[in-house]
C-alpha cells in the first residue's frame, strides 16, 4: 500500500530513550520507564505494559478547582511503554525547567509532565477573584513539561522598564518570579457606556516572560475545563 500517509514525518518510530519528545506539531510521544503525569483524556494512544490512574490533587487544589474553575485533573502513567498525548490538535511544546526555576502555567494549557516535576495551584497575587479563574498551575523542580496552545503563542518579554499588560483570557503563562496585579484600562464612563470588552488585564512587573495566545477563551471553551 502506497500514501503520502506512510511517510516518514508521520510515522511514529520505537523510543531510544525513555522521556518525553515531539511527535508532530500537535502531539506529544512519551516513552515511559516507571512514571509520569498527563492531563486527563489527553492520551491517544499507546503501546507497552503502562497502567493509567487518576491522580488526586489533595483537599486544598480541589477546593480551589471547585471554587474558581482553575486547576488541572491529572492522571498518572506507569509502568514501561510509549504513549501519545494530544488535546484537540493544539500546538504543543515541550519546555525543559532546571533546578530552581519557577514556571507559572494556566491548567488549560498543561498536556503532560515529568514526575520528578512539583506541581501546585497557587492564587495570582494581587488578582483576587477576578478575570479568568486567576488560579494558576506553578511548576518546579527539573524535567520536561509539555505545554499547548491553540495558535502560535507569543512570548513577550517583561523588564522593570516594560512592564506587560494581558488579557486573562489569552495568557498562557510566565515566569513565576515577576509581580501581578490587576490593571483597569478603561474608565467608569467607559464602562458605563458599555466599553470596549478589554476592561481589565493582568499587569506582569519585573524581569522574566510571558506567553500568550492568539486569541481569547471562548464561553463555550472555557465551559469545558
Amino acid at each position: 500500500m502506497k500514501s503520502d500517509l506512510f511517510s516518514t514525518e508521520n510515522m511514529a518510530q520505537q523510543a531510544t530513550v525513555p522521556g518525553m519528545t515531539l511527535q508532530n506539531a500537535k502531539s506529544v510521544k512519551y516513552a515511559v520507564n516507571g512514571e509520569m503525569h498527563a492531563r486527563q483524556g489527553s492520551m491517544i494512544a499507546f503501546r507497552g505494559n503502562l497502567q493509567f490512574e487518576r491522580k488526586g490533587q489533595g483537599i486544598g487544589g480541589m477546593l480551589k478547582r471547585a471554587v474558581t474553575g482553575e486547576g488541572l485533573a491529572l492522571m498518572a502513567v506507569r509502568g514501561q511503554g510509549e504513549a501519545w498525548f494530544a488535546h484537540e490538535a493544539a500546538n504543543c511544546f515541550i519546555i525543559d525547567i532546571e533546578q530552581g526555576d519557577a514556571l507559572t502555567i494556566n491548567g488549560r494549557n498543561v498536556l503532560c509532565f515529568d514526575a520528578t516535576l512539583s506541581y501546585e495551584i497557587k492564587t495570582v497575587k494581587g488578582a483576587g477573584m477576578a478575570g479568568g479563574g486567576l488560579f494558576n498551575s506553578v511548576f518546579t523542580g527539573y524535567g520536561k513539561l509539555a505545554v499547548m496552545c491553540e495558535g502560535s503563542p507569543i512570548v513577550i518579554p517583561v523588564s522593570h522598564q516594560q512592564p506587560v499588560f494581558v488579557d486573562t483570557d489569552a495568557v498562557v503563562g510566565w515566569s513565576a518570579q515577576l509581580q501581578t496585579s490587576l490593571h483597569r484600562s478603561q474608565s467608569v464612563g467607559s464602562m458605563i457606556r458599555g466599553g470596549s470588552g478589554e476592561a481589565v488585564q493582568l499587569k506582569l512587573e519585573g524581569e522574566g516572560f510571558v506567553i500568550v495566545r492568539p486569541s481569547e477563551l471562548t464561553q463555550q471553551k472555557a465551559s469545558q475545563n
